[in-house]
């Protein structure tokens, strides 16, 4: 198999698991659940911000709105749907009534499920789910082995093969990395057909174009059937504000068109503290609350009761150098209050992710992504997208990293699922076996639960110094490298309905003859 230009051949334990790692394999199985389609958080949200506090945020929120408002440019249908329900429209520029937004988001649903081609596989976003995708829009992929360089469709499948791979996340995400090797007006289409073909998990169509979104929808309605995805939500559509305050027409029309579809846009401020939005945290905070409530209104303006996410992308910047910074202790506190305000409106959460500005798989990177992930956690986010992948401040997909990220989801799934307190987790059993003084190991209790006692890592090198040093003193990275290759090498595509795979192979040359760039 061709994995980014690096040939990985089947190895054996394809057909037959043992040593460790088939014992880890078999505890994790027995254990946490392999397979789990989504978390059902076990623990409560950390809230830092009072009453008062919220109450002033959303206060300034709603004096931006009317006040400041936002402008809607390339899209006069949007400008229409404003005026009739009763903004101020002056030219592009929007103003908004108090309390209006919060009004019509009232038709739109506190949770909902995404299906997936395996059905056991669909999610359910909102309430106390979690769900991890990996992270997204990176034009540069990278490895140990070949550096950084742009990425193409083979690293595009890659990621998806080792997404569906991967026990501890939910959901195939979308844009995994930027194809560049295909044209820039069909690219969206190979994108969408690898998702499906390679992984039967959910997924998230095109945003570059009003038409390229309803591609990917109709690629669903090939998929699923029309009637289904008429009535159900099957496929995300990620969409950005340009900060500050500025919705431009491609992405409104491309929101309006997946909630047209009864699809769900994810709508996410990109907001850089000191560039695109105020350098303070609560002042940052309002604005990206005034331009999320704004898309998510408008899709309810094109349809009542599709599915939206509230999204927030909150970051940091070096103000000596310009330079963005991200995993830094303001956006992880901002990312908190975020998940109070949105759980407010009553809406499914996007927020945070495993964010780093490192160049390499470090400890910088862990650092900073471990700071990221738990705000993402804590703040109740119900869709987790850029969970593991994320290097070079978004620009870089990196496949060790991949790795290492998707092992700490595996810790995450341990952490979320909070303290059992029931007669086995009370172990009051053991003491009949143990008296003081002595030890636990051989005990009944112990042989009980020792398969599924602890989570254990993937990644992790837990041998004595001695040992370790004897098997080549490889760190977290090499032995990532190591990993990503042996999980490619023994891939095994999902089965896909042969009729439904012609179906979209059709369509797609179809349109690529439309779009006059060849099949």
């Amino acid at each position: 198999m061709a994995t980014g230009g690096i040939l990985v051949e089947p190895t054996e334990s394809r057909r037959r698991g043992g040593g460790r790692a088939g014992r880890r394999q078999a505890r994790e199985t027995a254990g946490r659940g392999l397979g789990r389609p989504f978390i059902i958080r076990g623990i409560p949200t950390f809230d830092p911000l009072s009453e008062e506090g919220l109450r002033r945020i959303e206060a300034a929120a709603d004096t931006i709105l009317a006040e400041t408002g936002i402008e809607f440019r390339d899209d006069p249908d949007t400008l229409e749907l404003w005026r009739a329900a009763g903004a101020e429209v002056q030219g592009v520029r929007v103003r908004f009534p108090k309390g209006m937004l919060r009004e019509i988001l009232r038709s739109a649903p506190a949770a909902f499920d995404q299906l997936a081609r395996n059905r056991a596989n669909s999610v359910t976003i909102g309430g106390s789910s979690v769900v991890f995708a990996p992270a997204y829009g990176s034009p540069f992929v990278m490895d140990l082995d070949r550096g950084r360089r742009y990425g193409e469709i083979e690293d595009f499948r890659n990621f998806i093969r080792l997404a569906q791979s991967s026990p501890w996340l939910h959901h195939s995400g979308g844009t995994i990395c930027e194809p560049v090797d295909l044209p820039v007006e069909t690219r969206h289409l190979d994108m969408v057909l690898a998702h499906i073909r390679y992984s039967d998990r959910a997924f998230m169509g095109s945003v570059t174009a009003e038409s390229r979104a309803e591609d990917s929808i109709e690629l669903c309605r090939i998929l699923f059937g029309a009637d289904t995805v008429e009535r159900n939500c099957v496929i995300l559509g990620n969409v950005n504000v340009n900060s500050p305050l500025v919705w431009d027409g491609t992405m409104t029309k491309v929101l309006r068109a997946y909630a047209r579809a009864n699809q769900a846009a994810v709508i996410v401020p990109f907001i850089l503290g000191g560039a695109m939005g105020p350098v303070t945290t609560a002042g940052a905070i309002a604005q990206a609350l005034a331009e999320t409530m704004a898309g998510c209104a408008l899709t309810q303006l094109e349809r009542p009761g599709a599915p939206v996410i509230f999204g927030n992308f909150l970051s940091s910047m070096s103000l000596r150098s310009g330079s963005p910074t991200f995993g830094t202790p303001e956006p992880a506190i901002g990312s908190l209050v975020v998940g109070q305000l949105a759980r407010r409106l009553n809406l499914p959460l996007r927020c945070a992710g495993n964010f780093t500005t490192s160049k390499l798989p470090d400890a910088q990177a862990m650092t900073e992504g471990t700071m990221s992930m738990l705000s993402a956690v804590h703040c109740g986010a119900n869709f987790i997208l850029h969970a593991a992948g994320f290097l070079d401040g978004l620009l870089s997909m990196s496949y060790e990293k991949f790795m290492l990220d998707a092992d700490l989801c595996g810790a995450l799934h341990t952490y979320l699922d909070g303290v059992a307190v029931d007669d086995n987790a009370l172990a009051l059993e053991a003491y009949g076996e143990v008296a003081p003084g002595q030890h636990f190991l051989g005990c009944g209790h112990t042989l009980k639960n020792y398969q599924s006692a602890f989570w254990d890592s993937g990644t992790a090198d837990n041998d004595p110094f001695e040992t370790w040093s004897e098997n080549g003193s490889e760190d977290a990275a090499t032995r990532a490298n190591r990993l990503w290759k042996k999980t490619l090498a023994e891939y095994e595509a999902p089965p896909l309905d042969e009729g439904i795979e012609d179906g979209l192979e059709d369509f797609i040359a179809r349109r690529k003859r439309e779009l006059g760039v060849e099949a």
